[in-house]
């Protein structure tokens, strides 16, 4: 007889399915192989001393004489938050004082149906749904790694106590709190109880009763077989994993008399039908049709975050940003929050700067329309405008910089480095203003950074505005590009790629302008910086005198 190959590996498998979770199934199937004292080394005298007799593998007779052969090996299919009675739960619920709750009453019913109908058709499988009182407590004590020294850190501690809200969850009655917003001293037990994660869960494990035969209904032989949970996003969580084409799980029970089980478990569930899977590739078709623009139309996703800003004169930084659309081609939905302020941190050193982590997330949906395909002009590109401030223990805020950046007209995963300044005043009393009583001059119009866009003359002069190099903040963006024409005819592919070129040309020709801007101010620094020098240093062509 082939040697059986268990699976060891008892760890979670994660998966997502569209289709409802009422539709899943499972089979498991449960096998006694043998008592496991029978698989110690027991030497015969006729044997040599190396050799194990065979006959010590036999099951041996119980007292009764035999084992029933439905006691020794099970199956069932099992429906998801199917509820199968222990024999514990039989023996307790037919007792009419230990139900408490309508639930109790409710499953006292369904027993007594099923003992008037010729009583269970599950022996030892059983099942806890997701409204019974069951803990699975080795989660709790559940290992990270494979370390026989590990020490829980201080996440898997607290993270062990965090338990998920139902989702038949129901809000309070009335309008009237019936406990206090905010608890100064919470308790241990106060915590454990009100951390709850806000994604729905529901639960269900299936259960063995591994215990003797006619010696059901143990809490003591209880073994968890399988834990399923499913959020609200269709995520189906499964502990451990299918069998497959894996080897059975094994479980070796505890106590005077030593068993070994091996159990599988099974997804039997339906399959669709022929015309249900062509109806709902044609519901996707539809979907689609709908959401991808048309040809005309690009359809521009960006997922960003404020990753981090450094360099700064003060502590407690936040920053307030925004997107500006140009008026001409570009569109975004009426819903659409274009921005948004991130929250206030506290620097850290790192090398010679200061750098506050934000790590802030934000996202938005823009529409740019191409009618005119004669025009030979660059089509603009929205541009995204940020305002560092700093708030100090007083509540006194300060502008640290100004800055903006054109957002990548082309998709994929970028890292813009915005460098930021700020309008200043000249002598002493304007920098003591600014250190003792905070405030400090402001743009009335954040879009005077770069050329605003309701200017409509040919120059726009900044003549007399003194600003300051300040400090720089880092965006990484990851764009997302989708309209109709890239999956059309040849010729909308080349209509769009030239429209994405000129895009791309006036990305590369704000980049030279951002660079020429740089040149600028330190020209403007360096001439500043002369004229601060005594006159006997300086030559009449400008040049420091050696």
């Amino acid at each position: 007889m082939a040697e059986t190959v268990w699976s060891t590996d008892t760890g979670e498998a994660v998966y997502r399915s569209r289709d409802p979770v009422r539709n899943l199934r499972l089979r498991v199937h449960l096998q006694r192989i043998t008592s496991s004292n029978f698989l110690h080394y027991q030497p015969a005298a006729e044997l040599r001393k190396d050799l194990i007799d065979l006959a010590t593998f036999r099951p041996q007779p119980t007292a009764s004489g035999h084992r029933p052969e439905e006691d020794e090996e099970e199956e069932i299919v099992i429906g998801w938050q199917e509820k199968l009675f222990s024999q514990f739960e039989v023996d307790l619920y037919q007792n009419e004082t230990a139900c408490q709750s309508p639930l109790d009453y409710q499953y006292r019913q369904e027993i007594l149906k099923l003992e008037n109908s010729g009583g269970k058709k599950n022996r030892r499988i059983f099942t806890y749904t997701d409204s019974d009182r069951y803990t699975n407590l080795e989660e709790h004590c559940q290992r990270m790694t494979t370390a026989a020294s590990e020490v829980p850190s201080f996440l898997v501690e607290r993270m062990a106590n965090v338990r998920r809200r139902r989702q038949d969850r129901r809000g309070m009655e009335g309008g009237i709190l019936k406990s206090r917003i905010v608890t100064w001293e919470p308790s241990e037990e106060f915590v454990r109880n009100n951390h709850v994660i806000n994604t729905p869960l529901q639960t269900m494990h299936i259960m063995a009763d591994l215990g003797p035969y006619k010696k059901l209904g143990y809490k003591k032989y209880e073994h968890v077989l399988c834990t399923l949970k499913v959020d609200s996003n269709g995520v189906i969580t499964v502990k451990p994993d299918f069998t497959g084409l894996k080897g059975p799980y094994r479980i070796e029970t505890e106590g005077e008399k030593q068993e070994l089980w091996k159990y599988t478990i099974d997804n039997v569930s339906p399959h669709a039908q022929p015309e249900e899977e062509e109806r709902e590739r044609r519901v996707f078709k539809d979907v689609s049709a709908t959401s991808v623009p048309g040809a005309e139309t690009i359809s521009d996703f960006l997922f960003s975050l404020v990753v981090s800003a450094q360099g700064y004169e003060y502590d407690n930084l936040y920053v307030h940003f925004f997107v500006e659309l140009p008026t001409a081609h570009w569109s975004s939905p009426a819903f659409q929050q274009l921005s948004g302020v991130t929250q206030t941190c506290t620097t850290k050193s790192l090398g010679m700067d200061k750098v506050a982590h934000f790590s802030y997330p934000f996202t938005f949906e823009a529409f740019f329309l191409h009618e005119d395909e004669s025009s030979d002009a660059l089509p603009e590109w929205p541009v995204l405008y940020c305002e560092v401030l700093s708030l100090d223990f007083w509540q006194r805020y300060r502008v640290e910089g100004y800055g903006a950046v054109v957002l990548p007209a082309t998709p994929g995963s970028h890292t813009l480095t915005v460098s930021t300044w700020r309008p200043v005043e000249l002598g002493t009393v304007a920098e003591l203003r600014r250190f003792f009583i905070g405030g400090s001059l402001e743009l009335e119009d954040l879009s005077y950074v770069r050329i605003p866009g309701s200017f409509k003359g040919e120059r726009l002069s900044r003549f007399g505005l003194r600003t300051e190099t300040t400090g720089t903040v880092t965006f990484r963006l990851h764009c997302l590009q989708q309209s109709r024409a890239f999956m059309e005819s040849s010729s909308l592919r080349k209509r769009m790629r030239s429209v994405l070129d000129r895009l791309e040309g006036f990305s590369q020709q704000s980049s030279i302008h951002n660079v020429l801007e740089a040149f600028r101010r330190a020209r403007r620094r360096m001439q500043e910086a002369r004229e601060s020098l005594p006159q006997d240093l300086v030559s009449p062509s400008g040049t420091l005198v050696s």
